[in-house]
């Protein structure tokens, strides 16, 4: 059981979040941060169970001295300087302006858009009233056409009823002085 615990507490050395969170943000306190914990911690083995075995992690409080080891230092602050706020706040402006320009650019593409789909749809009805006109003007010709050949079927036929009238008059004229 031992055993058990001492390679809980190796394992625990290498897995600590805490030591690989340390380690990224302050790379000059990369000294083992367990081991300065191993004095404050307690593992106790308990019974075995069916799925693996089970520890219980103990932390003892911590003590005046342990405070001042495990006080880490936040990193030293960097002094800004006025040039530093100067070239900020352009670096803001200059993208201030480009966020506009690109908002100002964004929407004239948006009204060419619009623009072109209004010239689209009136060009499109232009064409649609001018295909209707030129269907009925050519309705209009083809009724007129069709009156006129009426017209003059109705004509020759009248005539035609009016020549046959005088062939029979005069028939009719030659048999009466043929016939006295």
């Amino acid at each position: 059981m031992e055993k058990t615990a001492i390679a809980y507490k190796e394992k625990m050395k290498e897995m600590s979040v805490f030591s690989l969170i340390c380690s990224c943000l302050y790379p000059e306190s990369r000294k083992n941060i367990m081991g300065d914990f191993e004095g404050d911690l307690d593992i106790k083995p308990l019974n075995k169970r069916a799925s693996g075995q089970a520890f219980e992690v103990i932390l003892k409080p911590p003590s005046p001295v342990s405070d001042v080891a495990h006080c880490i230092s936040s990193p030293p602050k960097r002094d800004i300087s006025l040039e530093d706020i100067q070239k900020k706040l352009e670096a803001a402006e200059d993208r201030r302006r480009s966020q506009e320009a690109q908002v100002l650019r964004i929407l004239a593409e948006k009204r060419e858009h619009e623009r072109d789909v209004l010239l689209k749809a009136m060009e499109e009805n232009s064409n649609f009233s001018r295909m209707a006109e030129e269907k009925l003007q050519m309705k209009m010709e083809q009724i007129e056409e069709n009156r006129q050949a009426y017209l003059a079927a109705m004509m020759e036929r009248l005539q035609e009823r009016e020549r046959h009238a005088q062939v029979v008059r005069r028939n009719k004229e030659l048999r009466e002085e043929l016939l006295p």
